[in-house]
């Protein structure tokens, strides 16, 4: 299924958050079938990628049905990329058209035939700039029918790179008519009891994985999505009383600012629409998901996987209460936990996490890469360390990259991080190793209070005994910096290398 199956329908697929503007399934069908016979026109194929720079708009979608329809595949770029960052990306997944905004023309404009000499369309909504055309005179002459030879496209993801370089992750293709079952995204939104003509909250930008596939996923079964331009915490309770919402997807430290709201904000407004609610992208504090739990109800489903598809697990609110902390049982592939050796661990032992059976995939360009994920089983780890219950349920403890090594101990600082979370003037909280001379690392914690006057010695003495009060002394923070806003990605996922490379390049140079 797709928009064409509901374009019968009264309902609108999409509806945006700020300014309620409406698209309906008819529009989205006919809009999305203008740019494939355009992108047909100009020489696009089965198998070629569209690069798609936008904001959260009421136009994206008939971009990204536009590929997937046709059996292209899409590519979102975070429009925050400067032009080099989004020229990389462009020329790197070998895109051959391009639809971008006037909102992120200074970044479109680095990517000239000189440095993306592949792309053979370049468009541009709201407005033109030199050597762009302008999408919407560029698509109205086309025909808004479906080409006759329809089969599934897919997403080409560009990982966040918090670890380096983003790499391109690449499915290959089914080559599948466009049908409902043949999208894994439908099993998650089955798995949350999503019904024909539901109503689902994005509060997150779209030129992620999990938004953009999600949303697509709500249209398969005729729902209606509701996007927000940008998270804001009273907007988004607002906006789930305003539409009825009936599911959502957030992240943690959405969770954690609607928590901070004061309690007139919060109970302001009627979510008792809300059927289930998902998050995932970053482990939850237990206390903040239960939390949650008491404001909303046993509602908030959470599941884990990443964009490579290797595997994947869920967990009802119901089941998590039982087994606080964990991400789930599989939904897709089989988990293992290894040593650092490659042996298989028991039961309530942490180690690096695997999965058999997953997805095939590749990072594009990068066989050394896509190789080095694979164990000599061919399972796949992404450097998530966690361990499974003896009832298989899966609990992350953290990534292999966020260890801290000090005085020869190893620490995972997302326990740390997770407790800082709770205190009532945090808003955020990030943990890293040091330099030491002495210890090689030692154990700091970042923090963004909630009330930026309350930064200073005072709060930093308190939030160190308040984790020593909780935790082995080895794994609290001997100092606590503040900063007004740690880099954390609009997923939810904190941008941790920027911190780690902020400090390390401030340590004064080892004496001889």
């Amino acid at each position: 299924m797709y928009p064409r199956t509901w374009v019968d329908s009264d309902r609108p697929a999409v509806i945006m958050g700020s300014t309620g503007q409406t698209v309906s399934y008819r529009e989205l069908d006919e809009r999305s079938n203008r740019l494939v016979h355009l992108l047909r026109e100009r020489g696009l194929g089965k198998g070629d990628v569209v690069a798609v720079l936008l904001e959260n708009n009421a136009h994206l979608h008939e971009v990204t049905w536009a590929a997937r329809r046709s059996g292209m595949y899409f590519t979102p770029i975070n429009r925050h990329l400067t032009g080099a960052e989004v020229e990389y990306i462009v020329t790197n997944c070998g895109a051959k058209a391009i639809v971008a905004s006037s909102a992120v023309a200074e970044a479109a404009g680095a990517l000239t035939p000189e440095v993306a000499p592949e792309l053979q369309v370049r468009l541009m909504m709201g407005g033109t700039i030199p050597g762009w055309e302008s999408y919407e005179d560029a698509t109205a002459g086309q025909s808004g029918e479906p080409v006759e030879d329809e089969q599934e496209g897919d997403l080409l993801q560009y990982s966040s790179g918090t670890t380096g370089r983003p790499k391109g992750i690449k499915r290959p293709l089914s080559g599948r008519p466009i049908n409902l079952e043949g999208d894994l995204t439908v099993l998650f939104l089955r798995a949350i009891g999503f019904p024909e003509g539901g109503t689902y909250l994005n509060p997150a930008p779209l030129y992620h994985t999990a938004p953009i596939l999600w949303t697509m996923g709500v249209h398969r079964l005729g729902g209606t999505v509701v996007i927000m331009e940008k998270f804001d915490p009273e907007q988004a309770l607002a906006l789930i009383e305003r539409h009825g919402v009936t599911h959502a997807q957030f992240v943690p430290s959405m969770f954690v600012r609607m928590l901070k709201q004061p309690d007139q904000v919060r109970e302001k407004y009627d979510v008792s629409s809300l059927k289930t609610v998902v998050h995932a992208a970053a482990p939850c504090p237990v206390e903040v998901k239960e939390r949650m739990i008491d404001w909303w109800g046993p509602l908030i489903s959470e599941y884990y996987g990443a964009t490579e598809g290797m595997g994947a697990t869920f967990i009802t609110a119901p089941e998590w209460l039982t087994h606080k902390g964990s991400v789930g049982k599989p939904l897709q592939g089989i988990p293992h936990v290894l040593d650092e050796s490659g042996t298989e661990l028991p039961a309530g032992e942490p180690g690096q996490l695997f999965f058999e059976g997953g997805v095939p995939f590749e990072y594009l360009n990068d066989p050394a890469k896509t190789a080095q994920v694979r164990n000599d089983k061919g399972w796949v780890g992404v450097g998530d360390v966690g361990y499974l219950d003896a009832d298989g349920y899966l609990y992350l403890t953290d990534r292999v990259s966020n260890m801290i090594i000090s005085g020869g101990v190893n620490i995972y600082p997302q326990e740390t991080e997770d407790l800082l979370l709770t205190h009532p003037r945090v808003l955020d909280a990030a943990v890293i190793g040091v330099p030491d001379d002495e210890l090689g690392e030692v154990v700091k914690a970042v923090v963004q209070p909630v009330d930026w006057s309350d930064g200073g010695p005072q709060l930093e003495a308190e939030l160190i005994a308040f984790c020593q009060s909780r935790l082995a002394k080895y794994k609290c923070p001997r100092s606590v910096d503040f900063e007004q806003q740690l880099p954390r990605l609009e997923t939810g996922k904190l941008y941790k290398r920027l911190l780690r490379d902020r400090y390390r390049s401030a340590a004064p140079a080892p004496s001889a």
